[in-house]
């Protein structure tokens, strides 16, 4: 099922601030465990930024991780 990003980041917004446990709140959405860890991931607020930019920051890390690494290898 696809979710509307503002219902991503209301159930971010509930868990991080609501003190209610991870497990209540998927339960109560109708979610799994492991989306709502995905959205907290991916929506979490930060100093960088969420969402798309804390995406791009992680592909970033592993773009670099593999440029070095194939350069180790010789295959770049």
């Amino acid at each position: 099922m696809k979710y509307m990003e503002d219902f991503k980041r209301e159930a971010v917004r509930i868990v991080l601030s609501s003190g209610l446990s991870r497990t209540w709140v998927v339960s109560d959405l109708g979610i799994g465990k492991s989306t709502l860890a995905k959205w907290i991931v991916d929506y979490r607020p930060d100093e960088a930024g969420s969402g798309q930019r804390a995406h791009l920051a992680r592909e970033n890390d592993v773009s670099a991780w593999r440029t070095e690494f194939c350069g180790r290898r010789g295959k770049l």
